[in-house]
């Protein structure tokens, strides 16, 4: 059975997600809104996941992290915070977390990163899938906190699901007006025009904030220049080329 340990200072939240865990399946081994005393949890409880709030009492989450590293822990970080700069949330991933949800997320957004971090073994093609698509999920995150997509923006989840379609079918890359665009808008509610403009304003952010070497160090090459930006689909076509050269699915 899978241990979690949830350190959390909103008490309301912290029960709702120990039940749903428990609900789960889950042995929920510690709840606590204290920095200082999760980390004896931590070391009393060994715990698979730690599911924790950056702000803590008396410790915050960026020096649980730090305490952890230091001493050899290897629980997996599911961080929770209220913070969409980019260097909090870059330094939160170079501390080692898996990911990084921005406050309000429901607690059963939070279960399923957890069940994806979760998985052992592939001996059973669901368990197969459910794997390869959060470590795809991964992946892309990754790549938009380095260019510097924040992830509190629309275009930060149509750009995500616009590549996991072209990684799964690359021919639809010649198609993003009538194919890619419409089938986003129908997934989220939204029009296929609003997910064009909003996927371009992702894209505009990053090449505003001077990430351009940070793109240019992903893709191993001097991709883009100066304020040069790629368009929707050649953005996508970029990041989709490199996960699947990277055999990521």
């Amino acid at each position: 059975m899978k241990r979690v340990l949830i350190l959390e200072s909103n008490d309301g939240f912290a029960r709702e997600l120990a039940d749903l865990f428990t609900k789960e399946g889950y042995d929920v081994c510690g709840v606590t809104g204290d920095g200082q005393e999760g980390l004896k949890l931590l070391e009393k409880c060994a715990p698979n996941v730690v599911v924790m709030s950056l702000l803590l009492k008396n410790s915050d989450g960026f020096t649980v992290m730090e305490e952890a590293r230091a001493r050899g822990r290897k629980a997996d970080f599911v961080v929770l915070g209220n913070f969409s700069d980019d260097k909090i949330i870059n330094r939160t991933i170079a501390l080692g977390a898996r990911y990084y949800l921005m406050k309000p997320v429901p607690a059963e957004i939070v279960e399923e990163r957890v069940a994806e971090l979760s998985q052992e073994t592939f001996g059973q093609s669901e368990t197969f899938e459910r794997r390869r698509a959060g470590s795809l999920d991964e992946r892309i995150s990754n790549i938009f906190i380095s260019i510097g997509i924040p992830p509190h923006i629309k275009g930060y989840n149509y750009l995500r699901e616009g590549i996991k379609m072209a990684v799964n079918d690359p021919h639809i890359i010649n198609n993003v007006t009538k194919g890619l665009y419409p089938i986003i808008g129908e997934r989220f509610q939204t029009s296929a025009s609003k997910v064009e403009r909003a996927i371009r304003h992702a894209i505009e952010v990053a090449w505003n904030r001077g990430r351009v070497d940070a793109v240019n160090a992903i893709f191993g090459a001097r991709v883009y220049i100066g304020t040069e930006k790629p368009t929707n689909s050649e953005f996508i076509a970029l990041v989709a080329d490199k996960l699947i050269l990277e055999s990521m699915v």
